[in-house]
């Protein structure tokens, strides 16, 4: 149970324990091997494993194993489409600077690497393993010194060759800030590469015929280009061709069409758009009498999977799920079959791994996270409120299951680049909430909960809606009595930085605490710096004279007023963050110590050989007490 220590102590114990949950991830089926990772209580890192035919389970990436002091970190991994050779990239202390390797699955001998400038690289393989297509940065010496975490291209590495071998494929001659994707199908047969200006919401697509070109040289031809929407491919062994789009369809939609012609003109509605649930993955399971599309949905952030006739679309039922939260990427074999893998989770369960039999149409526990952790009760409701313009928009709301408000709150959020803020386990919350506060996740417009044009309706010009929503939700959380605005603290990190810095300068008088962590701030020349340049298709950029205005209008640096009693805040920031510079969070810093009228501190925790992602266990625990401590010592809990 929970024990009333020192301030400190007391966080930092109780999140640890509860991190001792560990985590399990869904597995990938190659040949008669499957892969999967598994972090156990003891673990900073999850390992990553091989798993025979005969059941023998073998480890086959450990980063602690590589590197004791904790700072090496799994980025990616991609099994070969035998299970013979696995690509796997690591980075170190945080900087995400990524280095491929390839290894004997069996002898776990090193084959390949290092490879370096691989950052965000995806790995397609061709059968046999002989060979894979990549995706990876010129050299250093070849570009501008303030332009080197940019122009990427596609290359094919036959394994056991120099990389001066490498034959370039794709990306010359194209914008600097483009990101790649490509993809080999099942097959071996049809190569897919898709190309993103930075973060963009949108893709061009080419699909080439290798059984009529070369590996070296893929005839590709344009299944969309210059259009406004994103889409994918999933070429079927029923010899049909999916693809997952928002195009003409802002909650998404899977169409058919022959892979011979892959243009817009011949795709045919297999599963329409749904007018609440956006469509976000979807499994083929073809060893039946009668095939089936698995389609996973998430309707107001709560995850559902529907089953569907494969031919017609038509909706045979449902898969059942654990409860009412997220579920991670479906999975199938790739020879096909008639089962599917997934990941769950909610706010009072760890990850796991679950189960389908579309024979039986059961739903089984495959794997649970491997540590035994006593989980506290907690009461989890979502409300709607209205946001200043009239809009509609969901909180989800975590509270002890005994006793009412006003509690001390936090209230977090994100609302950028269309990703969605979904139940799942947090150690965090959990350890906060049972220490009697309340933590709300906000919906916020600028996400994806309820789709593409929920995610533009707080972007570029419309960035300010997302501040609103999230003003309105403190608002809600006030008036409904869950809290005060003495009690209410704000969180967020990253884009939810952004938003956080722009709440407390908006609205300083509405919130009594703030943690700001790895933040954009200096809205005016955030392209300057990190991975800046990429992120324009989202804000803006300040060379264009109109959007400098958007930008300039809520950049929280420039917003700093002097002689307000700014809340209570707190800027986290990681030395080795290659996204965002931690600038951002040094000059609002001074900025308000300079500028508060108040009596609250403004303070900086500088924490180096992190960056902005993935970290040890024990790096997390740190933080996240400190930060909780924080919130405490300013709410009142």
């Amino acid at each position: 149970m929970f024990k009333r220590e020192s301030e400190p102590q007391r966080f930092k114990s109780r999140i640890a324990e509860l991190l001792m949950s560990g985590s399990v991830g869904t597995p990938a089926w190659r040949g008669g091997r499957h892969f999967f990772s598994r972090r156990t209580p003891e673990q900073e890192h999850a390992v990553y494993y091989a798993v025979d035919a005969d059941g023998t389970e073998r480890v086959l990436v450990d980063p602690m194993a590589l590197d004791p002091t904790g700072l090496t970190t799994l980025d990616a991994v991609q099994p070969d489409k035998e299970g013979r050779l696995l690509a796997y990239q690591i980075s170190v202390g945080g900087d995400e600077e990524s280095v491929l390797y390839v290894i004997d699955v069996a002898t776990g001998a090193r084959v390949e690497g290092p490879i370096d400038r691989c950052r965000y690289s995806p790995i397609a393989w061709l059968p046999g393993g002989e060979a894979f297509y990549y995706v990876r940065r010129l050299p250093s010496t070849e570009v501008p010194e303030n332009e080197r975490q940019f122009h990427r291209r596609v290359y094919l590495h036959r394994v056991g060759t120099s990389t001066e071998d490498d034959v370039l494929i794709f990306g010359d001659g194209m914008k600097m800030t483009n990101y790649y994707g490509v993809s080999v199908s099942r097959d071996g047969r049809w190569l897919q590469i898709s190309a993103s200006e930075g973060t963009a919401p949108r893709n061009d697509l080419w699909v080439a015929d290798l059984e009529v070109s070369t590996p070296e040289r893929p005839e590709l031809s344009v299944v969309q280009e210059g259009v406004d929407a994103q889409t994918g491919l999933v070429f079927g062994r029923d010899g049909r061709l999916y693809v997952h789009t928002d195009r003409d369809a802002p909650r998404a939609r899977v169409c058919v069409t022959d892979p011979a012609e892959p243009g817009h003109d011949s795709w045919r509605d297999l599963i329409p758009q749904d007018e609440e649930a956006v469509l976000s993955d979807f499994a083929i399971l073809d060893g039946l009498e009668r095939p089936v599309m698995l389609v996973g949905w998430t309707r107001h952030a709560i995850s559902e999977i529907t089953v569907h006739d494969l031919a017609t679309g038509e909706r045979l039922g449902e898969v059942p799920t654990p409860g009412l939260g997220t579920i991670g990427g479906i999975s199938e074999r790739p020879e096909g079959g008639h089962e599917a893998w997934f990941g769950y989770t909610d706010n009072t369960n760890p990850p796991s791994i679950q189960h389908y039999d579309a024979r039986t149409g059961e739903t089984t526990l495959w794997a649970a996270s491997p540590g035994a952790v006593e989980v506290p009760p907690v009461r989890t409701e979502q409300v709607v409120y209205r946001s200043k313009d009239g809009t509609d928009v969901r909180m989800l709301i975590i509270s002890p299951v005994d006793g009412e408000g006003p509690r001390p709150t936090i209230l977090y959020g994100y609302g950028g680049f269309g990703l969605s803020m979904t139940p799942g386990y947090s150690a965090s919350i959990l350890a906060w909430v049972e220490a009697g506060g309340v933590y709300a996740i906000a919906n916020l417009r600028g996400g994806g909960e309820e789709g593409e044009d929920w995610h533009r309706a707080g972007m570029l010009a419309n960035k300010q809606n997302v501040f609103d929503d999230f003003h309105a939700a403190a608002v809600h959380l006030v008036e409904t009595g869950v809290t005060t605005t003495a009690q209410l603290g704000i969180s967020g990190g990253s884009n939810g930085g952004l938003l956080v810095g722009a709440a407390l300068t908006q609205r300083p008088e509405l919130y009594s605490a703030v943690v700001c962590s790895a933040p954009l701030l200096d809205m005016v020349r955030y392209e300057k710096f990190g991975l800046g340049a990429t992120w324009n298709v989202e804000y803006g950029t300040a060379e264009d004279p109109e959007q400098f205005g958007w930008l300039h209008a809520y950049s929280p640096y420039h917003q700093v007023r002097e002689s307000v009693s700014y809340p209570a805040t707190l800027f986290t920031v990681f030395g080795s963050d290659t996204r965002v510079h931690p600038l951002h969070a040094w000059k609002m810093c001074a900025a308000l110590q300079h500028a508060s009228s108040g009596d609250r501190p403004i303070l900086l925790r500088n924490e180096t050989e992190v960056g902005h992602g993935a970290r040890s266990i024990s790096r997390t625990v740190d933080l996240s007490a400190d930060t909780l401590t924080f919130l405490a010592k300013h709410l009142g809990l």
